[in-house]
């Protein structure tokens, strides 16, 4: 009863202090942090002691589980040498200076002050992550953040077993040697092996429940082998979840990875926020421990915030002292923007729970541990509250921002159209003889229908003349509004069976829920020069040799719309000839039929805050 009792009290807290933070546009982990830090020294409110077991085999397996299979194999691959540098180096840097803090600070034996460095040496995935897809940072910074939260637990928790074990006396550097690379390849192989064995067996299942079921199975499938062996659980996980992650549109269906997507979002969102609210409730006890301690609360508070400012310290030094020497490589500059993003990532060094939890394996016998133990919660605090609190602040004064969400648009239409292209295509040799022409009409204008709605949102909509895909989001809400109300109707009556009704209830929602999809994301775009991604700027010659200097010959109206009697949703300019005609969403497609008719190659948006061009012949922006 009284378990069930704290459960559902640290849910329903999380539940409430995560929902205030997203109205207060605050930070949810660091909020949660706080609130759990006062009710800890609330008298009322019980100590209770999270053991090391539920942190390290109950909520991190499928928090990393759930964060590694939404990450990109590929920007990991893009990315690995600087994941690499900071999820094995730095872990490595930070624990031996720490260590010898503490070693010349605290009378403790070097081996103890070496498992307190890697304690407090890996930042957190959640606190990372949480923190840094909060304030919008750049995604390439988002991806290494991601990288190097996830992999360098198992670097910590290596180094914190081999200190532990040199507590006792026994052990050698040949030793930590085979520690770790069996902790590194028994984790890469049980995270491979686990990864193919899920993989062959979710091709095979058909229902959507079965394949949910073994997705909540599939961390701790990966971890416990894993830690069997000594090897490290958390890298099985991560290498499990980020191929399966990767594979999934392969071995999933739709359905299955619809229902793994909200499933797990849902999961994370209760077990990342209630781990930072587990965090602020271990101050209290650790404070009073530590207080009734030989070494004393004053001296402890005092040695504490040596480590915090030394963690806080050690990081940008070896980010920048990394980054020189990368300089010296080809193909990596150290200028301005290099500079500012290191900054950012220098700063983004938040500690989580796996530091407490990795603290409380301490054997009881370590020499001064109850002062090891609170240096562990104050760096963790400290950095999530001064980092955490201080990084927002610091990325705006860098301008170092994600990108601009009409930028991500852009992108999306630029996709969706050559995935319908590609479909139109496939479509065109699977037409037969008998094949019936309307059901050909009605697949060519659902494909572009889809392209029309993804190039609208770019456009700055007419406060006079609503777009099509406008008009039509507005009158289809307005029908599901009555197909539902006639359904509920007739669900009153009972007259009919309740598992169909349900079932067409479940397509309106389905149908509704797209369409507010839709709506959220136009809603989110912002009033901000929209700019070619980077990548893709001038890669055909077409687009390098378009003209920057042409003028509209009629810069406010389509004349081709206006000699037709029809209305423009949005206007193109030729870069050839600065014809102006409307885009693809408008009825009279005139940009599309210009170019058909003169193969003027290069055209770009004459729309309020847009700057992008597209060439017809490539299919490429610029």
């Amino acid at each position: 009863m009284i378990p069930a009792l704290v459960l559902v009290s640290i849910a329903g807290l999380v539940v409430i202090v995560a929902a205030g933070a997203s109205r207060m546009r605050a930070s949810a982990p660091l909020l949660l942090t706080a609130v759990g830090v006062g009710l800890s020294f609330i008298p009322a409110i019980p100590d209770y002691q999270v053991t090391p077991e539920i942190i390290l085999f109950g909520i991190l397996p499928p928090l990393l589980y759930s964060a590694s299979i939404r990450t990109s194999l590929v920007d990991l691959g893009a990315n690995r040498r600087v994941i690499g540098l900071l999820s094995v180096g730095l872990v490595v840097f930070t624990a031996f200076g720490v260590a010898l803090l503490v070693w010349k600070l605290l009378d403790v034996p070097f081996a103890a002050a070496l498992a307190l460095g890697g304690v407090v040496a890996p930042p957190d995935a959640v606190a990372a992550t949480a923190v840094a897809r909060k304030i919008g940072l750049p995604r390439r910074l988002v991806t290494i953040l991601e990288g190097e939260s996830l992999f360098n637990d198992a670097t910590a928790l290596v180094t914190v077993r081999a200190a532990i074990l040199g507590i006792a006396g026994t052990v050698t550097v040949a030793q930590v040697g085979g520690d770790f690379l069996i902790a590194v390849v028994g984790g890469l192989a049980v995270g491979v092996i686990v990864a193919s064995l899920v993989g062959q067996i979710r091709k095979r299942v058909t229902t959507t429940t079965t394949d949910t079921a073994i997705s909540f199975m599939a961390p701790w499938i990966a971890y416990l082998p894993a830690e069997s062996i000594e090897a490290s659980g958390v890298l099985a996980v991560v290498v499990a979840g980020v191929l399966l992650g990767h594979k999934a549109p392969i071995i999933q269906s739709a359905q299955s990875r619809t229902a793994e997507r909200i499933n797990w979002t849902t999961i994370q969102y209760l077990l990342e926020n209630a781990v930072f609210l587990i965090i602020g409730l271990q101050a209290h006890l650790i404070v009073m421990t530590v207080k009734s301690s030989t070494f004393g609360l004053g001296p402890s508070i005092g040695l504490a915030l040596l480590v915090l400012l030394a963690v806080m310290l050690l990081r940008p030094i070896w980010i920048f002292a990394v980054g020189g020497l990368l300089s010296l490589s080809p193909g990596v500059t150290f200028d301005r923007a290099y500079v500012k993003r290191s900054l950012v990532l220098s700063w983004a060094g938040m500690r989580g729970v796996v530091t407490l939890a990795a603290a409380f394996l301490l054997p009881v016998s370590t020499p001064h541990r109850d002062t090891l133990v609170f240096i562990a919660l104050v760096v963790t605090v400290g950095t999530l509250l001064i980092q955490g609190l201080t990084l927002p602040y610091l990325a705006r004064a860098l301008d170092i921002h994600g990108p601009d969400p009409r930028e991500d648009a852009l992108q999306s239409a630029t996709v969706l159209q050559r995935a319908v292209a590609r479909g139109n295509a496939t479509l065109e040799e699977a037409i037969g003889p008998d094949t019936p022409t309307e059901i050909v009409d009605q697949l060519r204008f659902l494909g572009q229908r889809r392209t029309d709605l993804a190039w609208e949102r770019l456009g700055v909509d007419r406060d006079d003349v609503p777009s099509p895909n406008e008009v039509y989001r507005r009158l289809r809400r307005t029908m599901l509004v009555a197909e539902r109300e006639e359904v509920l109707r007739l669900r009153d009556t009972g007259t009919i069976d309740h598992e169909v009704l349900d079932e067409v209830m479940r397509s309106l929602d389905l149908e509704e829920s797209m369409l507010a999809g839709v709506e959220a994301r136009n809603e989110r775009l912002q009033d901000r020069l929209i700019l070619t991604p980077e990548p893709q700027r001038g890669d055909c010659q077409h687009l390098q040799d378009s003209s920057t200097r042409i003028e509209p010959k009629h810069p406010d109206r389509c004349e081709d719309c206006v000699r037709e009697g029809l209305t423009w949703v949005h206007l193109r300019m030729c870069l050839t000839c600065g014809n102006v005609g409307c885009c693809d969403s408008s009825i009279g497609k005139h940009a599309d039929r210009h170019y058909a008719e003169v193969q003027h190659p290069v055209m770009r948006s004459i729309e309020p805050g847009e700057a992008w061009r597209w060439c017809y012949v490539d299919e490429l922006l610029g």
